[in-house]
Formats: structure tokens, C-alpha cells, sequence
């Protein structure tokens, strides 16, 4: 019974993800707890200050006590097994409190507030590179399928081993160096100019920074997909009824488009998938290069200034809409395939 799939894939990927965040809570606990206990010196010192007129004596003991409150407040004096699974509990729930040092660009220090501002900037560029690679490599893929070793195929295969293999971030930097630095085309970082404009204009500067980006990743990127593409579709163009439907008179492209595709959607809609959800994280490195205040970016600003708040919600964002793709992804497998067992003994 397909519900009883559902249903068991649903559970194990929330299994999962518990298990994943459960680890991450386990492998950050002694640099979150350091975190903490040099905030509350600190909190410490700053109430101090204020009390001038108190004893020495006093001022011991109200620092003391005080040190033990906010200990005993963010639950440090509890054995360890209960603080790990008193943040994972907070994590699961979208509970990662206030960042340390990372602010939004209103001020704030709430987590899921500075990574709902990063989050659509990784999705604006990186899902609409990945949608744009799919859908050309798709078409270059049939393309490349229908004349195995004709001059496209050939063309575009040593293509693909020359690029492919290329690192990201060198390319970017090559790129930036010539339609930046020579032609004076485009920006060199950031996602809008100082300060942005407004109106339609607003949207048009941000084409013009998003252009370079775009352009790199997609150099780069459709080049594996059409070549995926390729040697999945070959085999399909090899079937009987492709041939039959070619002697019938069938047009090429309906052949191409209709049949064949058709029948090797299940791997093209993994790979189409999986793509777009390793989108939704940004990169790092290539963030970084671009001044992309996205995802990746604020993953790496986070390493540098040791946000434990702030990694453990990027982390926990990213790894759930990971896993949600995924169940997303085995439900329309099972939905569409009939030949997965989706339940009980065949």
C-alpha cells in the first residue's frame, strides 16, 4: 500500500534528521558551552561595573552569585547527556536563540531572523543557475544522444573534460578579472550598489550583480548535466518501441521529447532534484569570492567569529530542507513507479 510507504519514508527521514541534528549537538557542545560561559563573565563584568558603591567584600559574593544564576539559566550545571539533548530539542524545534556576534541588517541578533535574510539570497542565485542547468542540459543531453559521435557529441564531450573539471572559484576569479577588470561590464562583488536604488531600478541592479555569478556557475554546470544527460538517454534510444516509433513516421523531436524522455524521467528527475536542492546551501568559497551575503557566506562568517547559534540554525535549515527534498523525491518515485514495492511483502 502506497500510504504505509509514505508513511515509513516520512518516519525515517524525520529519524534522520534527528539522529544528524542530535550530533551536530553533541560534536559543537564544547565550543557552544565555552561560548556561554565567556558571555556570562562578561554579563558579569558589565553588572559589576554599575555597582561601584558596594563593598569589595559584597561585590564578591553578588558576583558569585550571580555567575551561579546564569549558569544554572542556560543549564550548564546539568549533567551532560541532558544539555545535549536539551539543545537538540532547541534545534529541533527552531529554537537556536540569539546570535553572539552576528547581526541582521535591522540590528538584530535573533538566528532565525539573520538566516531568514541569507537564505532567499542563496536561492535567488543558485536555484535559478541549477534550474537553468537542468533545462539546458537536458536539451543538449538529447541532442548529444541522438547522433552518438557526431561532431556535437564530440565537440561537447572534450568540452565537458576540459570544464567540468575546472574549480568554481578559479573561474570566478578569471571571470572578474576580465569582464570586470578590463571590459568594465559588471560589478566585481555584492548583491546591490551603496546605496540601492529603488523601484525598478532596484530590481535591474540587482540582474546587474547577479549577472556575473550566474554566468560562472552556469559555464561550469550545464556541461555535466548534458553529459549525464547523454549516457542515460542512449541506452533508452536503443528500446524497440523507439525504433518502431521511428519506422511509424513519428517526427524526431516527438520521438525525442515524448517517448524517450518519457521513459527516462525517474533518473533525470533525481539528478534534476538533488541539484536543486544542493543549491538551496550556497558555497563557501564562491560566496565569498563574489561578496554573496547568502547562505554559505554567513556559514563561513560564522566559523570565523565562532556563532555557535547562528551555525547550528544554518546547519539545521539546511540539512532539513535537504531531507525534505528527499522524501519529497522517494514519494514521487513511488508514486509514479509501479514497480517499487511501496508496501507489505510482493
Amino acid at each position: 500500500m502506497y500510504k504505509w510507504f509514505a508513511l515509513k519514508r516520512v518516519l525515517k527521514g524525520i529519524v534522520t534528521y534527528v539522529i544528524i541534528i542530535f550530533i551536530m549537538s553533541v560534536l559543537f557542545n564544547a565550543v557552544n558551552e565555552q561560548t556561554m560561559r565567556s558571555n556570562i563573565e562578561e554579563q558579569v563584568r558589565a553588572e559589576t561595573v554599575r555597582l561601584k558603591n558596594m563593598q569589595p567584600a559584597a561585590l564578591q559574593r553578588f558576583q558569585e552569585q550571580r555567575r551561579q544564576d546564569l549558569i544554572h539559566l542556560y543549564r550548564l550545571d546539568r549533567p551532560f547527556m541532558e544539555r545535549i539533548l536539551y539543545r537538540t530539542w532547541n534545534t529541533l524545534t527552531f529554537n537556536f536563540g540569539k546570535s553572539t556576534i552576528i547581526k541582521s541588517s535591522k540590528g538584530e541578533r535573533e538566528v532565525l531572523t539573520i538566516i531568514g535574510e541569507a537564505l532567499p539570497r542563496s536561492l535567488i542565485l543558485f536555484t535559478v543557475a541549477a534550474a537553468i542547468e537542468i533545462v539546458v542540459g537536458i536539451i543538449l543531453g538529447l541532442k548529444k544522444a541522438q547522433k552518438p559521435g557526431g561532431s556535437l557529441d564530440r565537440s561537447t564531450s572534450l568540452i565537458t573534460m576540459i570544464v567540468y573539471g575546472m574549480p568554481t572559484f578559479w573561474v570566478a576569479m578569471i571571470l572578474i578579472m576580465f569582464f570586470v577588470y578590463q571590459l568594465k561590464i559588471f560589478p566585481s562583488a555584492g548583491m546591490h550598489s551603496v546605496p540601492p536604488p529603488k523601484g525598478i531600478m532596484y530590481f535591474l541592479d540587482l540582474l546587474w550583480h547577479m549577472t556575473l555569478p550566474l554566468l560562472t556557475l552556469l559555464l561550469i554546470g550545464f556541461w555535466g548535466v548534458s553529459y549525464m544527460v547523454r549516457n542515460i538517454v542512449l541506452s533508452v534510444l536503443q528500446e524497440d518501441y523507439i525504433m518502431a516509433a521511428r519506422a511509424r513516421g513519428i517526427p524526431e523531436n516527438r520521438v525525442l521529447f515524448g517517448h524517450t524522455l518519457r521513459t527516462a524521467a525517474p533518473p533525470l528527475i533525481t539528478m534534476s532534484v538533488l541539484q536543486l536542492l544542493a543549491s538551496i546551501s550556497g558555497a563557501i568559497i564562491f560566496e565569498g569570492i563574489f561578496s554573496w551575503p547568502g547562505l554559505g557566506n554567513l556559514y563561513w562568517i560564522a566559523v570565523q567569529q565562532n556563532d555557535i547559534p547562528v551555525l547550528m540554525g544554518d546547519l539545521a535549515i539546511t540539512v532539513g530542507l535537504y531531507q525534505l527534498g528527499l522524501i519529497m523525491l522517494d514519494l514521487t518515485y513511488g508514486f509514479m513507479d509501479p514497480r517499487i514495492k511501496v508496501g507489505g511483502k510482493a
